[in-house]
């Protein structure tokens, strides 16, 4: 009986030049988004930003998918700084500042977990959407499939970005900061999803430089 594999399960074929390639051959790109504090603006600029974010989502003629994650913040390497500054310290009276903020530190976070979360926005393309898509039968299925050479990558990707940008610069408006993941943070954002353990305490698999493009 053959092993199963953990990738035959997964939906991704490929993530290459900052796309995601579904087994299905759509495209998908990854806009990381920052965080606001909403509670802190005043009522009027609230409602500026209601008003945006409707705007925004009203423009829009394809999906999107927002995906908000949360994941323990662990702080062990920060405290053990601490206590290898503490040491170090000649200073009698920066010792013992030194020791009571990390005291204070370990007693904080001590009465429950600290998260932090990360906003992405997921943009999808599909090469359907493509006009003159090229098609072909497999003689053994003979099921239809897509005809994904080089060529219609580089369109689908341009598509891709052209929505991406558009997303983009409907969240500035919102007051919010954008970043374009690429392909080795892509991986290392998937990787820490099935990894949650490594990735808490900040470990990422090394990746190799010639599938970075």
């Amino acid at each position: 009986m053959a092993k199963l594999t953990t990738q035959q399960f997964l939906e991704i074929e490929q993530i290459k030049e900052g796309v995601i390639l579904l087994k299905d051959r759509s495209l998908r790109g990854v806009i990381m988004v920052s965080s606001l504090n909403f509670d802190l603006k005043s009522e009027e600029e609230q409602n500026a930003i209601i008003y945006q974010f409707q705007n925004f989502l009203n423009s829009l003629d394809f999906s999107i998918e927002i995906v908000v994650q949360s994941r323990r913040l662990n702080i062990t390497g920060y405290l053990d700084n601490l206590r290898e500054l503490e040491k170090t310290q000649e200073i009698e009276l920066l010792k013992i500042q030194t020791a009571d903020y990390r005291k204070f530190i370990t007693d904080l976070i001590g009465g429950g977990t600290i998260m932090s979360k990360n906003f992405f926005v997921v943009v999808p393309f599909t090469l359907i959407e493509i006009p003159s898509l090229r098609t072909t039968k497999s003689p053994l299925t003979k099921q239809v499939s897509t005809v994904f050479s080089e060529e219609r990558f580089q369109q689908a990707k341009f598509q891709l970005w052209q929505r991406m940008e558009f997303v983009a610069l409907g969240l500035r408006r919102c007051g919010l900061q954008t970043v374009f993941l690429n392909t080795s943070e892509l991986i290392e954002l998937f990787w820490s999803l099935y990894h949650p353990e490594e990735a808490e305490v900040g470990y990422y698999p090394e990746i190799p430089p010639e599938i970075i493009i």
